[in-house]
């Protein structure tokens, strides 16, 4: 085979994807506000140990360490992102600031939802107590409203007063007259 073969059949340029990969990397790991240390951490708990140093020397090095498929799945896994997404140029994806906005949102909204769920079973348990016990079940909601609207400096109630569809909604058909 030619070396103009050979050439074809790596596929675009080699260099420049390396450089992308290389960048990527780093530009994922500051998004996260990730040291390189961490990054090593965590991809050694996704089952794609790195050293520290490999990680800096593929982002940083002269020249700039290859990374092999095995390390480039695992960063794929521990940055949440696709194959075409480490090895595309980093200019086609929004710049650091609005990149690390976007991570630490989809962070947040991860824990946001895993809060819905234990208020969600927290709140079943509660209804299942009342429903065990009527005498109590205006009592409980009451007590939860009470400190609800503690714990938010009055922001419960001032969200929930001035539309009782919306108190009914969130406390159920039978909320407690005021």
């Amino acid at each position: 085979m030619s070396d103009k073969e050979g050439a074809a059949r790596a596929g675009p340029d080699r260099p420049a994807m390396e450089e992308n990969v290389a960048e990527r990397i780093k530009m994922e790991r500051e998004v996260r506000g990730w040291s390189t240390v961490t990054l090593a951490e965590k991809m050694a708990a996704a089952g794609h140990p790195i050293n520290q140093s490999a990680i800096w020397r593929i982002e940083s090095g002269k020249p700039r360490r290859r990374v092999n498929l095995d390390e480039a799945l695992g960063f794929c896994e521990v940055f949440q992102i696709t194959m075409e997404d480490l090895t595309a140029p980093p200019g086609q994806i929004a710049n650091a600031h609005v990149r690390r906005l976007v991570g630490e949102y989809v962070e947040k909204w991860v824990a946001w939802r895993e809060l819905d769920k234990d208020m969600k079973r927290l709140k079943d348990q509660l209804d299942a107590y009342g429903e065990e016990n009527p005498d109590q079940a205006d009592l409980i909601k009451v007590l939860l409203m009470h400190e609800l609207d503690v714990a938010s400096g009055g922001e419960f109630n001032r969200h929930y007063a001035h539309d009782p569809s919306k108190q009914r909604s969130w406390m159920g058909s039978s909320s407690p007259a005021k």
